[in-house]
């Protein structure tokens, strides 16, 4: 059974105040994204310099910085990688897991918003290897588009929270590409870090 979006009774006076209540929160997410960059950008050093010498502290900053990168169009893997370096590989595949699905529920909360007010569906039909073609709500087409490198993620998420994939479905479908990605750099950050100290 498919799922469609959430739509209670439109009448033209809701259809419009909903559209404009969408618009609103998409300029508002557009706009910490421009802020977010922005200091991430600029003060990176300082927080990485932080994270390594402020202890279980630095793991609950690493996790809250992953989600905020997630509202960004700033790749979370270099912050992998130095975390890996960091921590070693299993503690920062757990902080990188984490802060990564805790990101993609922010979209998905976001997408819950902007339903209207995006072209999220025309995106979703370009989608390579026929995942265009699948429903939202297909776990084959949850994990597999989110495996596609750069939009892929994002788009799953907002689409996601537009169609109101049951969160239980979205949590395992989404842990699973995440956590195996976030082994993947963590290992390779452990790998750099180790290699640097031999040096």
């Amino acid at each position: 059974m498919a799922i469609t979006p959430v739509n209670p009774k439109v009448t033209p006076i809701t259809k419009k105040v909903g559209r404009s209540q969408s618009i609103y929160i998409l300029i508002f997410s557009l706009l910490v994204m421009a802020i977010a960059a922005v200091f991430f950008t600029q003060d990176l050093n300082k927080v990485k310099a932080f994270i390594s010498q402020a202890g279980i502290w630095g793991i609950i900053v690493s996790i809250l910085l992953y989600a905020l990168l997630g509202v960004t169009l700033i790749p979370s893997e270099p912050l992998t990688l130095f975390i890996g370096a960091l921590f070693g590989p299993w503690l920062a595949t757990l902080i990188a897991g984490t802060g990564n699905t805790l990101s993609a529920f922010v979209e998905y909360y976001i997408g819950t918003h902007i339903g209207s007010a995006t072209n999220f569906a025309e995106r979703k039909d370009k989608l390579p290897f026929g995942l265009g073609k699948m429903k939202v709500d297909s776990p084959l087409f949850l994990v597999g588009a989110r495996m596609i490198p750069g939009y892929g993620p994002k788009i799953v998420s907002m689409m996601a929270g537009i169609y109101r994939v049951p969160l239980l479905r979205y949590l395992w479908t989404t842990a699973i590409p995440i956590f195996i990605g976030a082994t993947v750099f963590a290992f390779g950050g452990a790998e750099i870090g180790f290699l640097t100290k031999i040096k």
